[in-house]
């Protein structure tokens, strides 16, 4: 099945999101074990694995449309001073999933691509829990 450009552009540029949300989240976690903090180390982490899901998803959709996914680059991680800057850092990137998938499944439902909408769909409310788990933990 092959679909519009502007799908393919959605998706990719969602599948470059997560992939550095995924990178952001390592290096935190990462960051965390350097500084001693198992517990954080391994909620970064989980963190990261739970992006990569979805970035696996997005790539599933691409493949299906007959569409090579392409990420291209990735934004750096952003560390901040440590683990207690995390949730602030993060944030942002998180608000920034939320619209950018609000717009890519409304113009995924303007051209009539139901399967593609649920999947956008589908993400963002899994964004949503995510930001709002971080507004949560102290």
């Amino acid at each position: 099945m092959a679909s519009d450009n502007r799908t393919i552009g959605w998706l990719n540029r969602a599948l470059q999101h997560e992939l550095t949300a995924v990178q952001q989240y390592l290096a935190q976690s990462a960051l965390s074990r350097l500084t001693g903090d198992e517990v954080s180390a391994l909620r970064w982490r989980e963190a990261a694995l739970h992006e990569l899901s979805h970035a696996e998803r997005l790539m599933h959709r691409l493949l299906q449309l007959g569409a090579a996914p392409s990420a291209g680059n990735l934004a750096p991680a952003r560390l901040g001073r440590g683990p207690q800057d995390f949730d602030a850092i993060d944030a942002p990137l998180e608000r920034a999933a939320i619209r950018l998938y609000q717009d890519a499944a409304e113009h995924a439902g303007r051209v009539r691509d139901a399967q593609t909408e649920s999947l956008l769909r589908g993400l963002l409310q899994d964004e949503i829990r995510h930001l709002a788990r971080q507004a949560s933990t102290p």
